[in-house]
């Protein structure tokens, strides 16, 4: 996993869930701003950083989320 400073990440196309809420604690993604990669960062802070994920570890993530360990 890499941090992309904000502002190198600001001119990414970012899409939020469809499962989130109006709340504002929901993550955003970034598909294809980095080649088999997935920048994700906090929709609360859109000027802020991005983590950046490679293929394997965000699908590790998710299953991880889907099964309550994290």
């Amino acid at each position: 996993m890499m941090i992309i400073p904000d502002s190198s990440a600001s001119n990414f196309a970012w899409t939020k869930s469809t499962y989130s809420g109006n709340q504002g604690d929901c993550v955003e993604v970034a598909y294809g701003a980095v080649p088999a990669a997935l920048p994700v960062r906090d929709s609360k802070m859109p000027a802020g950083p991005a983590l950046v994920f490679g293929d394997t570890h965000w699908g590790v993530f998710v299953d991880a989320l889907k099964r309550g360990d994290v």
